[in-house]
């Protein structure tokens, strides 16, 4: 499965949520609400997610393997930047 598409929807300045980002696979599925956040160890992505009866937040999809994850990332990342470049 490839990413065929990365649509960074919104830029924050200050927060630690930097953007929300929509990925699209083989040109057939895409997947929304992926976040870029910054963190203590810089910027990272969270799934979209849905909080449950118990209070806790759950992934609605995500990556089974560390090396799609990892990929997934990377691509977001890489178009988070040359968003914020753009912008300049």
């Amino acid at each position: 499965m490839k990413i065929t598409d990365v649509r960074v929807r919104k830029l924050a300045k200050e927060g630690k949520l930097k953007a929300v980002v929509s990925v699209t696979f083989d040109d057939e599925l895409v997947v929304h609400d992926i976040k870029v956040i910054e963190g203590e160890k810089g910027l990272f992505i969270a799934m979209p997610s849905r909080k449950s009866a118990d209070g806790e937040y759950r992934d609605i999809a995500h990556p089974i393997t560390s090396a799609t994850r990892e990929m997934l990332q990377n691509t977001i990342l890489e178009k988070y930047e040359q968003a914020l470049t753009e912008e300049e």
